[in-house]
């Protein structure tokens, strides 16, 4: 099994930790190695996510990392992660149905 990153997730990473390491550069890059540390996690527990309240698929799933959530579809040989959102943020179907393209791991 392996993790494959969405260009749009790595994305929104990028946006997030640039938005906190205006305040805080060191938190920044601990919430940056954090998502890394959780999503590697997946790799032994893959269905450790809960499922996504609003789209009922049995293959899509979701980390809760504090305010934010790292979306995740569970393929055989794969876990893809599609787009990483703010809680208050509604998700649009779009982010879950970008293919996923970058791989780690």
């Amino acid at each position: 099994m392996r993790i494959v990153w969405s260009p749009l997730a790595l994305e929104r990473i990028r946006e997030i930790a640039t938005y906190i390491a205006e305040d805080n550069p060191a938190a920044a890059r601990k919430w940056v190695d954090d998502v890394f540390a959780r999503a590697e996690n997946l790799l032994v527990f893959p269905e450790g996510g809960r499922h996504l309240p609003e789209i009922r698929r049995a293959d899509l799933r979701e980390l809760v990392m504090g305010n934010y959530r790292l979306i995740y579809r569970l393929k055989t040989q794969e876990i893809a992660i599609m787009t990483v959102r703010h809680f208050k943020q509604k998700l649009p179907v779009e982010e879950i149905n970008e293919p996923a393209v970058a791989s780690w791991g």
